[in-house]
Formats: structure tokens, sequence, C-alpha cells
């Protein structure tokens, strides 16, 4: 008998309560955080010596419907714990936003692969494509065959962000999909992003993002009721 094999994941959803709806993107929110607590690496993913650091963001920003929301993963949790009570104020792009409340959910989330499917939708555009499947996307006529390479993709997104969070998948991942093309705007430039929902045998917790631009936002899912 193969068992479900998880690992837990210690992760905390701050929820920013706004004077008013924020109508800049997470990168802005994630360059107001980052610059304001230099100190925290993790924050912003600079390292003055290493430069970039590429790995999956265990800190990761998000507008959703116009309410800033900030995650943290593992030591990103303990980080986020310690600045929250200093996040008086946003200022982003020419705007400035005064923070009325924050809402702190901590939880010890299971992830991984498993033998149940779980129902995911996108609450943000899932960014899929680099230049290079791109090319291969564009020249896939057939419906049915976009569907099964973009569920490869995401497979392997997922299959990357077990390896960032060092976790071995031990089963092969199966993915069904019901997904629609977006425009998302990233690092200035418009991609084709996607919407929609998925199904898994893999339980990924609320809020983590999957693929391109996790830390910007991009990618973030939540879990469906069955």
């Amino acid at each position: 008998m193969i068992y479900d094999i998880k690992m837990i994941l210690k992760t905390l959803i701050l929820i920013l309560k706004t004077s008013e709806p924020v109508k800049e993107d997470a990168s802005k929110l994630r360059g107001y955080i980052g610059n304001e607590f230099k100190d925290y690496p993790i924050l912003h993913h600079h390292m003055e010596e290493a430069g970039y650091i590429y790995s999956y963001p265990k800190v990761q920003y998000k507008i959703i419907g116009g309410t800033p929301v900030i995650v943290g993963i593992e030591e990103g949790r303990d980080v986020l714990k310690k600045i929250s009570d200093n996040i008086t104020e946003l200022l982003l792009g020419h705007n400035t936003y005064r923070i009325e409340n924050i809402q702190m959910n901590q939880r010890n989330a299971e992830f991984g692969d498993c033998r149940k499917n779980h129902h995911y939708k996108f609450l943000t555009p899932w960014l899929a494509l680099n230049p290079d499947n791109y090319q291969n996307f564009e020249k896939i006529v057939d419906w049915k065959e976009r569907k099964i390479f973009l569920n490869r993709i995401l497979v392997g997104n997922i299959l990357s962000m077990c390896k960032g969070l060092n976790f071995m998948v031990d089963r092969r991942l199966c993915v069904h999909s019901h997904l629609e093309n977006v425009n998302a705007m990233y690092k200035g430039v418009t991609h084709i992003g996607f919407m929609g929902e998925f199904r898994v045998n893999f339980k990924i917790p609320d809020f983590l993002g999957i693929g391109k631009g996790v830390s910007q936002g991009f990618g973030s899912v939540v879990m469906k009721e069955s």
C-alpha cells in the first residue's frame, strides 16, 4: 500500500486592511516592504554578496481584490511576525495607504503528494509560459493538445516548488484543468497568463504561488470545497 507522504509547512497569511482599496500591483508592495526592512533579505530576495536569491520565495506578495496579502513560509513566517507591528502605512507609487487593521492567520499546513485529488482555483494569473515553451504552445492548434501541454507544465511547476521546499515527491502527479487565457503584466511586459481551476493528487496550502513571478503574487491558489 502506498501511503500519503506529506510535510507540514509553517505558514502565515498577513492580510493588510487599508484605508482604501490598493490600485497598484504586488510588485510595488514587494518593493516597499523590501526597502523598509532591508535587513531581512528574505523579504526582497537580494543579498549584497550573492545578488539575487534564486529559490522558491518564502515570502510572497499579493494584491487580491484591492487587498494586500503577504504570505510567509517557514522562516518567512517568523520574519513577518517580527515586522508586522511596524507596518503602519504603504507608500505605493504616488499613493499612500493607511493600515487600519492587520489580520494574521498562522497555519501548520499539509504539503505533499497524496492518493486523493484536490481541487484548486487560481486567485491570480498563472504564468506558465517562458520564451521557449511559448513558441511550442503557439504551434499547437488542437485545444486538447494545448490542455495536455499546460497540464505538463503545471506538474513541472509543482515539482519545482517541491524542490525549493526540500520535499521529495514519490508518486506520479496527474493534473486535470480548466483554464482560460488572460493578459498579465509582469516586469513591465504583457504576458499570457491563465486563470481557472485544476485538480491534482497533491496538497498545496492556500495562497501559495505556482510558476513564474511567485514573489510578486502570480499563480496563487486556494483549495476549493469538494
